[in-house]
């Protein structure tokens, strides 16, 4: 996780900012390891914490397949970090939207 933070690359799609970076370890079952976070500083209460980081981790399961695809095609691996900027929980079909425009991003990364 240390190491994704000080070498991985990033870029933000509002309300999220995104690390990721190439993995050289061997092919597993997951070709992304993700993580998800919310600050506490933008949500004192858990409860929003929580509810942010659990509508991106669903978000992010209906959507992961094309991903995994494309990073199966070239055997590659990511380590894959979400983190909600944003002040205000969004609305469901915005975060689904998102996070669709940001998996599109990866993948042209990933072929690059």
């Amino acid at each position: 996780m240390e190491t994704l933070f000080r070498e991985g690359k990033a870029f933000s799609v509002f309300p999220y900012r995104v690390i990721y970076m190439p993995v050289d370890q061997p092919l597993n079952k997951y070709p992304v390891q993700a993580g998800f976070s919310a600050s506490t500083r933008r949500f004192p209460h858990a409860v929003d914490r929580n509810r942010v980081k659990r509508l991106t981790r669903e978000c992010w399961r209906l959507q992961k397949q094309g991903l995994y695809d494309v990073l199966q095609q070239h055997s590659k691996q990511l380590a894959l970090f979400f983190i909600y900027t944003d002040k205000k929980i969004a609305p469901y079909a915005t975060l689904h939207h998102k996070i669709s425009v940001i998996l599109k991003k990866l993948e042209k990364e990933v072929v690059e």
